[in-house]
């Protein structure tokens, strides 16, 4: 019922410190809780990791709840989404823990491998020249390379710098970026194909 001045009650009780609402709570709606990890299917090690998870954020958002009469929709809505979490992050351990050669032929494993290997030197050759760059130099890159992006207008703000000064800037900082000995090992080796 959402608009049930009990829960009300137990909620501005709970948000103050009261600890015996705090149980009230907890005992009212636990099976809210557990009934939605049910309908997701999870092991009692998972669910209860994800009811420890949706309680732990009642803590931390209790105070700042625009409707207390809400809480039943809140906490069904938080359970799902933890409750997505833990299905993405199974999903992608059992993909991680298939064994290559299931779906790869050995040649296929072999040149994944060399892939992985020279991204990994690439990238490191791209830390080392982008840490050779003056600080200025970094701050605008990564602020440039910010994701969402960032808009000129806040980067701007950021380093308090004028607009029409961040593209100019970007492109000598980029040239520098290109001028640096590590970068140039990079380039050597994309142009060889490595």
């Amino acid at each position: 019922m959402r608009d049930d001045p009990t829960v009300v009650a137990l909620v501005n009780r709970a948000g103050a410190g009261d600890q015996d609402a705090w149980n009230d709570l907890v005992d009212r709606y636990a099976p809210l809780v557990w009934s939605v990890c049910r309908r997701f299917r999870l092991g009692a090690a998972d669910a209860d990791d994800v009811g420890q998870s949706v309680w732990l954020r009642l803590v931390e958002h209790l105070p700042r709840l625009r409707d207390p009469a809400a809480l039943p929709g809140w906490l069904a809505t938080t359970t799902r989404r933890e409750c997505l979490r833990v299905v993405r992050a199974q999903q992608r351990k059992e993909r991680i823990e298939q064994p290559l050669d299931t779906y790869m032929t050995p040649g296929e494993q072999d040149a994944l491998v060399e892939h992985e290997v020279l991204a990994a030197e690439r990238n490191m050759l791209l830390r080392t020249a982008f840490g050779q760059l003056p600080e200025h130099c970094r701050r605008l890159l990564a602020l440039l390379m910010q994701d969402p992006p960032l808009s000129y207008a806040e980067i701007s703000a950021r380093l308090d710098t004028s607009i029409g000064s961040i593209g100019p800037t970007r492109a000598r900082c980029l040239q520098r970026l290109r001028d640096c000995p590590a970068f140039a090992v990079l380039a050597d080796a994309d142009s060889r194909g490595g």
